[in-house]
C-alpha cells in the first residue's frame, strides 16, 4: 500500500499568515467595527442581533450564539461547503500562492496510517463473521427476540454473535497467528497460547464517527460475568474518546439538537427502535471531557439518563463534574433518573415513547442537580452547616466558565448560605477592584477564571513561542487552563517554527481544550492590550505561580519540623525571599 499524500504543515502555516480572515469573511458577511474586533449577523443561524465576531488580531471567527468558530480554512468549509483541500486551494488563489505538489507523509506516519487501515479491515472482517454467525445461532436469535429487538435494528447496528468456541475466529482468519488479531483485541495471547477474547456473546460493533469498526462490546447470553466485555485499548480504540451509537445517532442528534447519554448498548438500540435515535452510550467508562465536547458540537442539549440507584447517581455526579467547565450559557444539560429497577430499554418497552419523552422534558437542569447535591451534604439550619455547604460548593463554582450560568449559581448559593453575593465571590477567589491595566475588572465582569494560569493563557496566545518556556511544575494540573497550556506547548514544541494562532486553532480542532482557548482569545482580543502591557501581565502571572511554589516549599519545610540551627537559618532565608517576591507583585 502506498503512502498517503498530505499538504505540508509549513504551507498551511504560511497560507494562514498571508490570508486576512476579515477579507475572507467580509465577502459573505457584512461586518462592522466593534472595538478591536468586527461583528455581523451570523451566517450559520438566524439572528436579529449580531453575535458573530471576527478578530483581525487572532485571525479567527466565533459566534456567541451557535458557537461556530475557526480560522479562514474552517470558514470556507463551514459556510462554502468546501472540502478541506478545496478550501486551501481557494485561499491560496486569493493571495497568489501555489499549493505545492503533494508531499508524502514521513515514513513513520505512512507506516502508522497503513497499519491502522489494515487493522480496520481486520475489524470489518470480524464484524461480518460475527453477523453471519448470528444468523446461524437460534439461541442468540431467541435471546435478541426475547429482548424485543427487531431484525432491521440489529442490522442497522451491525449486531452479531461470537460462538462459544476458544478459536472460532480461525474460520474467518486462517492465519490465526497473525499479530493483527492481537493488536485489534480480538485474540488474547497468553504463555504462547492464543484464544478468542469474545466467546458466547452477542456482539455490538463500535464505530468511529466516520463509520469504521474500531472495537466491540460483547454481552453474555446467560448469567456469566462480566455481563459486558469491551475491546481493550488498541491503536484504533480509546474508550474515553468514543461513544457507542454515535455514528448511527449523529444525524438524529443534529435534527433534534439533543443528545441523550445512557449507560448500555441495549439502551441505545432499544431507543432507536422506538424512533429515539439521538441516544449514545459510554463504553464501560465514566463520561469524559472528550465525550461532552464531541456532543456539544452537534447538540444544543445533553441529557444524562441513569438508573436511580446509588451507582446511577454516582455516575451522574461524575458526568456533572466533567460537564461544569464545558457547558456554555446558550446550551442546556439535564439529568433524568429512572424508577428503581428500570433502565431506558425496559422503560420504553413498558411505557412507550411518549412517556419516555415526557421524562426527558422534565429532566432536572444541571444547576438544580448541582445545588441539590451540595445541599444534601450539609445542614443549612445552622451556621456551621451553612459554612460546610459553602466550603463544599466552592470548588464546583470555580469550575464553571459560562459567565451567566456562573452568576446565577453564585446567587443561589449565596442565598442558601445567607451571605452576600460579594462575600461569596471573595470566598471562591474572584478578584475585586481594578488593576491599572484593566484586565482584572474585565475578567470579573465575565465571571471568568481568576487563576494565574488563566492570565497566562490569555496573554500567551499572542506570542505562542513563550509557551515553551513555562515550567509545567509551576502549574496547578487539575485546572483546565493548565491542561490547555500544556496542549498548546505540545503543538509548539512539535512545530518546525512558532505557529500562528489560526494554525493553533487548526491543530486543536476537536480537542477538549479548544473552547477554553477560544474563550481566552476572545477576552484578550477585546482587552486590546499593548505589547508592554501583555509582557507585564505575563510577568505578573509567572510571579504568582513562583510565589505559590515557594509557599508550598515553605509549608513542606514546616511540616517536617525545624530541628537544627542550619534548618532554621535556611527556612528564614527562604521566608525572606518569599516575602520579597510577594511585595514585588501587584495586589489583586
Amino acid at each position: 500500500m502506498g503512502s498517503v499524500p498530505v499538504i505540508p504543515d509549513s504551507f498551511k502555516h504560511d497560507l494562514l499568515n498571508r490570508v486576512d480572515i476579515v477579507e475572507v469573511v467580509g465577502r459573505y458577511v457584512p461586518l462592522k467595527k466593534a472595538g478591536a474586533n468586527l461583528s455581523g449577523l451570523c451566517p450559520f443561524h438566524n439572528e436579529k442581533t449580531p453575535s458573530f465576531t471576527v478578530s483581525p488580531a487572532k485571525q479567527f471567527y466565533h459566534c456567541f450564539g451557535c458557537q461556530k468558530h475557526g480560522n479562514a480554512i474552517g470558514f470556507l468549509m463551514d459556510y462554502g461547503g468546501m472540502g478541506y483541500v478545496d478550501a486551501i486551494k481557494e485561499l491560496a488563489s486569493m493571495v497568489g500562492m501555489q499549493v505545492p505538489e503533494w508531499q508524502p507523509r514521513t515514513p513513520e506516519e505512512a507506516q502508522r496510517k497503513e497499519r491502522e487501515t489494515d487493522l480496520v479491515q481486520v475489524m470489518e472482517k470480524a464484524m461480518q463473521f460475527y453477523r453471519a454467525e448470528l444468523k446461524k445461532s437460534p439461541r442468540a436469535i431467541e435471546y435478541l427476540k426475547g429482548r424485543g429487538l427487531e431484525g432491521r435494528v440489529a442490522g442497522r447496528f451491525g449486531i452479531g454473535y461470537a460462538l462459544d468456541d476458544w478459536q472460532a475466529l480461525r474460520a474467518a482468519f486462517p492465519e490465526y497467528e497473525d499479530q493483527a488479531l492481537v493488536e485489534c483485541g480480538l485474540v488474547i495471547e497468553n504463555e504462547g497460547k492464543r484464544y478468542d477474547r469474545f466467546r458466547d456473546r452477542v456482539m455490538f460493533p463500535i464505530f468511529s464517527a466516520r463509520g469504521a469498526v474500531i472495537g466491540f462490546g460483547g454481552r453474555v447470553l446467560g448469567a456469566g460475568e462480566p455481563k459486558y466485555l469491551n475491546s481493550p485499548e488498541t491503536p484504533l480504540f480509546e474508550k474515553g474518546r468514543e461513544l457507542y451509537g454515535f455514528a448511527q445517532a449523529s444525524d438524529a442528534i443534529r435534527a433534534a439538537r439533543r443528545a441523550l447519554v445512557v449507560e448500555g448498548y441495549m439502551d441505545v438500540v432499544a431507543l432507536a427502535q422506538f424512533d429515539i435515535g439521538y441516544a449514545v452510550a459510554t463504553l464501560g467508562t465514566a463520561t469524559t471531557p472528550v465525550h461532552v465536547s464531541k456532543l456539544l458540537r452537534v447538540a444544543d442539549e445533553i441529557v444524562y439518563c441513569f438508573d436511580g440507584d446509588a451507582a446511577g447517581r454516582k455516575a451522574a455526579w461524575r458526568a456533572l463534574e466533567v460537564s461544569l467547565p464545558l457547558v456554555p450559557d446558550h446550551k442546556r444539560f439535564g439529568f433524568v433518573f429512572l424508577p428503581h429497577g428500570e433502565d431506558p430499554d425496559t422503560f420504553i418497552r413498558s411505557h412507550g415513547k411518549p412517556a419516555f419523552e415526557e421524562l426527558l422534558a422534565d429532566a432536572q437542569p444541571l444547576s438544580g442537580f448541582l445545588i441539590g447535591g451540595l445541599r444534601g451534604q450539609a445542614d443549612l439550619s445552622s451556621p456551621e452547616g451553612r459554612a460546610a455547604f459553602l466550603s463544599v460548593a466552592k470548588p464546583y463554582v470555580r469550575q464553571i466558565t459560562a459567565p451567566a450560568l456562573r452568576l446565577q449559581i453564585l446567587n443561589e448559593i449565596a442565598d442558601l448560605g445567607r451571605i452576600s453575593d460579594q462575600d461569596l465571590r471573595d470566598l471562591v477567589g474572584e478578584a475585586k477592584g481594578q488593576r491599572a491595566s484593566g484586565p482584572t475588572t474585565y475578567r470579573r465582569s465575565y465571571a471568568a477564571r481568576n487563576s494565574a494560569e488563566w492570565e497566562l493563557l490569555q496573554n500567551l496566545l499572542g506570542n505562542l513561542g513563550l509557551v515553551q518556556h513555562i515550567d509545567p511544575d509551576l502549574l496547578t494540573m487539575d485546572l483546565p487552563e493548565s491542561k490547555a497550556l500544556l496542549a498548546i506547548r505540545d503543538i509548539v514544541q512539535a512545530a518546525s517554527e512558532v505557529p500562528t494562532f489560526p494554525f493553533l486553532v487548526e491543530s486543536l480542532e476537536g480537542s477538549p481544550h479548544i473552547e477554553l482557548i477560544l474563550q481566552a482569545a476572545r477576552y484578550s482580543s477585546d482587552l486590546n492590550l499593548g505589547a508592554e502591557e501583555v509582557r507585564q501581565e505575563i510577568q505578573d502571572a509567572l510571579g504568582k505561580l513562583e510565589l505559590a511554589r515557594r509557599k508550598r516549599e515553605l509549608d513542606a519545610i514546616l511540616s517536617r519540623g525545624l530541628v537544627s540551627t542550619e534548618e532554621r537559618v535556611d527556612y528564614q532565608a527562604k521566608l525572606k525571599s518569599y516575602k520579597r517576591l510577594q511585595g514585588a507583585l501587584p495586589s489583586t
